[in-house]
């Protein structure tokens, strides 16, 4: 008990114990003197008590929603990843969908799953009910999501390509490069090889892709085969000159499946150093612009 209640209780007291000199009603006042004093009292001491439980009760209801917010962000899917869900997907989108060779599905942040089919990308939502086939805009930023979602996709390590399976050409001191696969029968890799003409100091990887026709495979077996495979491919290329009959083991197994692997189903395709690609041929100006 406080000092102060102590006193006011001890004179109290005194009061009373001089109950020869004072009424009931007098002594009655005293008393509720007293009550008066100690309820005051109480209030002082359970004044800090209530504020100090205030703060308490504030403090753990911030930290159960910092923690409840970060379960959320733990529990939420980082775009671009997979898990048990996205596979779920692909179960059900190959069964609604004949067994359709799925690449990957993966999240995205905008509540849609984005499915790869080889090299196009199309949206559905979890229990596969809607197919989303086009390309999604930004409304916000007129970013086209779905082509920037398919140039990441598409790039590859350029130091993994094999070069062993490459004609190789050298310009001027070689000191940029690019790798094209290339069909001899295909006319914008002809349209292609006329626009590179005069670009100097570029290292040329072709590989040689025979899909457009049986003679296509003839004529790349005649070029691999040949002495000077590259004078022999830009003959044909840019003059037309029929590659002469050669005969050896050309790997035509090899190049197909290496364009497979790279999900490659056309021709031109061209790969820079820095691992992006573009399907089909460009102009001059913008293959001199990538190489920069």
């Amino acid at each position: 008990m406080g000092q102060g209640m102590m006193q006011v209780m001890w004179k109290a007291k005194r009061l009373v114990s001089l109950g020869s000199q004072a009424s009931q009603a007098s002594q009655a006042s005293i008393w509720l003197l007293l009550i008066g004093a100690m309820g005051l009292m109480g209030l002082a001491l359970a004044g800090p008590v209530a504020a100090q439980s205030s703060e308490t009760a504030q403090e753990s209801a911030v930290e159960q929603e910092t923690e409840s917010t970060a379960v959320e962000m733990s529990d939420t899917p980082k775009a671009g990843s997979s898990d048990q869900r996205t596979e779920q997907v692909k179960a059900r989108f190959r069964e609604r969908f004949g067994n359709m060779p799925v690449t990957e599905v993966r999240h995205t942040d905008f509540g849609l799953f984005e499915v790869q089919l080889g090299s196009s990308l199309v949206y559905t939502d979890e229990p596969v009910t809607f197919v989303l086939d086009g390309h999604l805009i930004d409304a916000s930023t007129r970013a086209d999501i779905t082509e920037q979602r398919l140039e990441v996709l598409s790039r590859i390590d350029f130091d993994d390509l094999p070069l062993s399976l490459a004609i190789t050409q050298v310009r001027g001191d070689g000191s940029r490069s690019m790798a094209i696969f290339e069909d001899p029968n295909c006319g914008y890799c002809k349209q292609l090889r006329r626009n590179m003409e005069g670009i100097d100091d570029l290292t040329i990887h072709t590989f040689l892709l025979p899909i457009l026709s049986a003679d296509s495979t003839e004529k790349v077996k005649n070029v691999w085969c040949a002495q000077d495979q590259s004078a022999v491919w830009d003959d044909w290329m840019l003059l037309g000159v029929e590659p002469p009959e050669a005969s050896c083991e050309a790997p035509i197994d090899d190049f197909l499946s290496l364009a497979r692997s790279l999900n490659i189903e056309g021709t031109p395709a061209i790969f820079f150093e820095d691992g992006s690609r573009v399907p089909g041929a460009i102009s001059k100006e913008a293959l001199v612009k990538r190489l920069e």
